[in-house]
């Protein structure tokens, strides 16, 4: 069974309500100034779920905790991630989030002489979204995934990419 769905059906059996739910489509290994990405191609079936902010952490904006499953449409790399985001502005709004992420990436991925794995099975995963709220529940995102370890578990540190798109539905 595959890491992301293992994930996926552990986290559905959660007790916490969740606030909203999300799901959309990205490009996968995006190649941008931030990582040597383009080892792999295709596009992203993401699916996740934000709780309620905690107010508890009001001391740091009250964020929302949150969890996603992107599973490759290609058979590239999957992975699961969960990790707080705050939600800044109401209408128009930006969604920056942190996490941590498990992948799938086989350590023999390669292209132009230059080893793709990421080095550790567990990364960081910074986030960011650009939404516009359509309705009283209803939103769509523009989103930035990126999944990295900064170097801190070996040299080798690729980094991956994944930029698309967003549907939210909050349930209160």
């Amino acid at each position: 069974m595959k890491l992301p769905l293992l994930l996926a059906m552990l986290m559905m059996g959660s007790p916490a309500p969740a606030a909203e739910i999300f799901g959309g489509l990205t490009v996968h290994d995006v190649d941008t100034p931030l990582n040597k990405g383009g080892f792999e191609r295709g596009l992203d079936v993401q699916a996740g779920l934000r709780g309620s902010r905690i107010r508890a952490l009001n001391a740091i904006g009250a964020p929302s905790p949150y969890a996603f499953v992107s599973v490759s449409t290609e058979g590239a790399t999957n992975l699961a991630a969960a990790g707080i985001s705050w939600k800044i502005g109401h209408r128009f709004y930006l969604r920056p989030g942190l996490g941590i992420a498990v992948h799938d990436r086989s350590s023999h991925v390669v292209r132009g002489g230059l080893r793709g794995d990421f080095g550790s099975r567990v990364l960081f995963e910074p986030e960011l979204g650009i939404g516009i709220r359509l309705g009283e529940r209803l939103a769509a995102e523009a989103s930035w995934v990126h999944v990295s370890h900064a170097t801190l578990f070996s040299d080798q540190n690729p980094g991956m990419d994944n930029i698309g798109v967003r549907l939210n539905f909050r349930f209160r």
